[in-house]
């Protein structure tokens, strides 16, 4: 879904690893991340809230977040919905 979202914004050869942060390293705004949090909900449905996800979250820890922290809740989110 990132690389989906950067080829769009012409930043198709961008590194993504698990502490790349969206800000620094992939310059995404809270706009992009609304717009990722509605592939998110696309994809995963209601087992995946990114939404809830960064309400939790300090406004420098958005700023910092980074893809692994994502990738961790995503997972986590969908082990819960398992059980």
């Amino acid at each position: 879904m990132l690389r989906v979202m950067l080829e769009e914004y012409g930043l198709e050869d961008a590194e993504i690893a698990r502490d790349t942060t969206f800000h620094d390293d992939l310059e995404m705004e809270s706009i992009d991340l609304v717009s990722l949090s509605g592939s998110l909900r696309e994809h995963y449905g209601d087992r995946v809230n990114f939404a809830e996800f960064i309400a939790d979250l300090e406004l420098d820890e958005i700023i910092a977040l980074r893809v692994g922290q994502l990738v961790d809740y995503i997972v986590s989110s969908l082990r819960a919905t398992e059980s």
